[in-house]
């Protein structure tokens, strides 16, 4: 059988392998140019993905959706821009690319319009409602008009609008309540009207209200337990009437409610002392009667309860005293009875409880009546008469007895011998005190201080010149009341047996330094005496260490509550102001360049006011007397409080610029009415100030009263207010000594210059002698 048959082939074995070979080439052939076609279909489609991913990462984040485009125009075109902050808003290209101020987007649709303090005018376009994936609205603190837009409530993605401290009118819209994922609303500050709408409450995940400072009226809103999430309830200073709803305690989440200044009526639920996170209730100013609840005590996370100005009546619940984390307690101004419970009495002073007329204990001027002495129902006369013979042991009782009552008898004669002698005694020193004070008047040198013992107490009282004179007995068995607390100790308010009243510091232990370097400091502090400064005058040194420091007491009280503890009837002009300011620069500049001494720790509790409203520096030089750890902890206070300046937390120690800084925000305090130790929004009282001078908003500063005479102060005002934001310049070296901001004051307010033109501080302040003064509170 040949090749060709066994194999099936009509050729040569030699050609058909040529021929197979040529076959398989043309193959292979064919298969590279349908893989390279395959690669370039490949390549094609790859490079296709990449520009649709292109165009996509485009349009999230850089090109607007025509609708939200043509939606920001309109709100452009309702705001009054006189900053020109909206110039960015024109290309529709750049508006989601961060090109557009205060607005960012996702996938080409705007989240987040963010304008607060622009100054923009003018009103809020009802097209802000087409932004359908819209989030957050920000416009605070703005000068916005008209009302809330309706169209707010069309947005399903809203979760927080914040439009406070604005000039908006009319009533809250009740389509608001149709965003299911709202969480915050803020519209306080403004001029909201009519009822709260019970819509409001809808969305389940509302946990922040605050609508305070508006004319909103009608009863609070029960709605409100609708939403299970509230943890902040802000409704004060309102037209609110009907009572507290008890339905406010099933929100097991609240942590503030605010309904201060209103016209609620009523009890206060006892419910709410469920409320485990509470820690801010603020009822004051309303109408409320019934008694506190006791339940109240059960909220141990309270930290402020204010109560004060209602109507509430009977006695102040022991309860009370259980809440370990209160701070801030004012049950003043109601009709409260009985004592003020003791443990209350020691963490908080008599402010918190005046104006109630049956309450007792809380002061000297309101002691609590003794009880009437109880009688045992076993005594002798309860019981009946029996004749018996009296046994051995009935004498040697009554023997003992009487020989007792002849002791005692001894003992009475003693002590009448021993009063006698001590009354001479203290008409002897009135007399040397008197002609003390005479010689002073008259103007003889001033005599150094007269050291005394201390009486049957022992230890040392030593007194400088002043116009009282006291025993070291008389000191200590003097009547007193906490005033204050503080780093340095506690302050009393003593009141001597002849009716003087005198303020008394009692500095802690273990915070002095040395006996011997603590007298040499104080005898020199004794001896400071200016119109404008608190003087020492006298201090006393117990056998066991005590230090007690006297002071001349001031009823009139600090400048912090006088500034801001006062009712709304009592308005502080012009003049008053400018005469503190004046009086606490002659202080200080005393202070720095006659006696080279820095204070450290000026605020204006330590700025006291005489009967005549004159400031009088208190607390200068305390810190000579302490170790270097109490001042450490002085400076930590003051920044607490905002009066510190802000290179004292890297120096560590007070100079004269970080005084001018102190002295800089009292002057803000007094310009614009408000405290230090709140923040405005997060920042402190000189930041805040100086962002609204900048967007020139000035006259927004000043505090209400201020501004009704500003036609006839408005440049005092103004230039008083540029002095102050020099003094609290960031930069120590930009700031002014003292004595150039006492030049300046008294050039804006000539007629309260001194006559001498030296700095004795002679003028307007008086004679520091003989005047009435208040305790320091630091």
């Amino acid at each position: 059988m040949s090749i060709v048959n066994l194999c099936g082939f009509n050729t040569d074995p030699f050609q058909f392998l040529m021929k197979r070979r040529i076959h398989q080439c043309k193959k292979k052939e064919k298969w590279k140019r349908n893989h390279h076609s395959l690669i370039s279909n490949h390549l094609f489609l790859f490079l296709l993905f990449l520009a649709i991913q292109s165009v996509s990462a485009k349009w999230d984040g850089i090109i607007v959706t025509q609708g939200d485009y043509q939606s920001l125009q309109a709100v452009k075109h309702d705001l009054i821009d006189p900053k020109g902050f909206l110039r960015s808003w024109n290309d529709s290209v750049s508006a989601c690319s961060g090109g557009w101020a205060g607005i960012k987007c996702a996938q080409g649709q705007v989240i987040v319009v963010q304008l607060p303090w622009k100054g923009f005018g003018g009103r809020i376009s009802e097209k802000i409602g087409q932004l359908q994936a819209l989030r957050k609205l920000s416009l605070h603190d703005n000068y916005l008009t008209g009302t809330i837009p309706t169209s707010l409530g069309f947005l399903p993605n809203l979760r927080g609008v914040q439009l406070f401290n604005n000039r908006l009118s009319g009533n809250i819209p009740p389509s608001i309540g149709s965003c299911p994922l709202l969480q915050t609303i803020d519209f306080s500050n403004n001029k909201l009207n009519g009822i709260v709408p019970y819509t409001l409450a809808n969305t389940t995940k509302l946990y922040y209200v605050n609508l305070s400072f508006n004319g909103l009226s009608g009863s609070v809103p029960v709605s409100f337990t609708k939403s299970p999430a509230l943890t902040f309830l802000a409704l004060q200073y309102n037209n609110f009437t009907g009572p507290i709803p008890v339905s406010l305690a099933k929100l097991s989440n609240l942590q503030e409610i605010s309904l201060g200044h209103n016209q609620i009526n009523g009890t206060i639920p006892t419910e709410i002392g469920s409320l485990s996170k509470l820690q801010i209730l603020d009822v004051s100013d309303n109408d409320l009667t019934g008694t506190i609840p006791a339940s109240l005590g059960n909220i141990s996370s309270l930290t402020k309860l204010d109560l004060s100005e209602n109507s509430l009546s009977g006695e102040i619940p022991n309860s009370i005293t259980d809440l370990a984390n209160l701070k801030f307690l004012n049950v003043s101004y109601n009709n409260l009875s009985g004592a003020v419970p003791i443990l209350l009495l020691r963490k908080f002073n008599s402010t918190s409880f005046m104006g109630n007329l049956e309450l007792c204990g809380y002061s000297a001027s309101t002691p609590c009546p003794s009880p009437p002495p109880s009688i045992s129902p076993t005594s002798s006369a309860a019981l009946p008469h029996r004749r018996r013979r009296l046994s051995t042991k009935d004498i040697i009782l009554i023997a003992a007895g009487s020989l007792l009552a002849v002791l005692l008898l001894l003992c009475c004669i003693l002590l009448c011998c021993l009063i006698r002698k001590r009354s001479a005694s203290k008409t002897k020193g009135t007399q040397a005190g008197t002609e003390r004070a005479v010689t002073t008047e008259k103007g003889a040198a001033t005599m150094g201080p007269e050291v005394e013992s201390g009486g049957e107490a022992g230890g040392k009282l030593v007194h400088f010149d002043g116009p009282l004179t006291f025993t070291a007995d008389d000191l200590l068995c003097a009547t007193a009341e906490i005033m204050g607390k503080s780093t340095y100790g506690t302050v009393y308010k003593a009141t001597l047996e002849d009716g003087s009243e005198v303020a008394v510091k009692r500095l802690r232990e273990k915070i002095a330094r040395n006996p011997r370097e603590f007298e040499v400091e104080v005898n020199l502090l004794g001896k400071i005496r200016h119109p404008n400064l608190l003087a020492l005058r006298a201090y006393y040194l117990g056998p066991k260490g005590e230090k007690l420091l006297v002071f001349d007491y001031m009823p009139k009280g600090s400048l912090a509550t006088f500034l801001h503890a006062r009712g709304p009837d009592m308005p502080i002009d012009w003049p008053t102001r400018m005469n503190i300011a004046i009086g606490a620069a002659r202080g200080l500049s005393y202070l720095h360049h006659n006696e080279n001494m820095v204070h450290g720790n000026l605020t204006s509790s330590n700025i006291l006011l005489d009967e005549q409203t004159n400031s009088k520096i208190a607390d200068y030089g305390l810190s000579r007397l302490m170790t270097t750890a109490v001042n450490s902890n002085v400076i930590a206070t003051a920044a607490a409080l905002g009066y510190r300046a802000p290179e004292l937390s890297k120096l560590k120690k007070a100079n004269t610029k970080t005084d001018v800084y102190s002295l800089g925000v009292i002057i803000l305090e007094l310009l614009t009415g408000k405290s230090p130790g709140e923040a405005m929004h997060g920042v402190d009282l000189p930041q805040w100030v100086a962002s609204i001078v900048k967007e020139e908003w000035t006259n927004e500063v000043f505090d209400v009263e201020l501004m009704r005479d500003a036609s006839t102060t408005g440049d005092e005002l103004l230039n008083t207010l540029k002095l102050a934001l020099h003094c609290v310049d960031p930069s120590p070296a930009a700031r002014p000594e003292v004595q150039q901001v006492l030049q300046q004051l008294e050039e804006i307010k000539p007629e309260f210059a001194s006559s001498s033109g030296d700095d004795s501080g002679a003028g307007v302040s008086g004679s520091g002698d003989g005047a009435t003064v208040a305790a320091p509170t630091n």
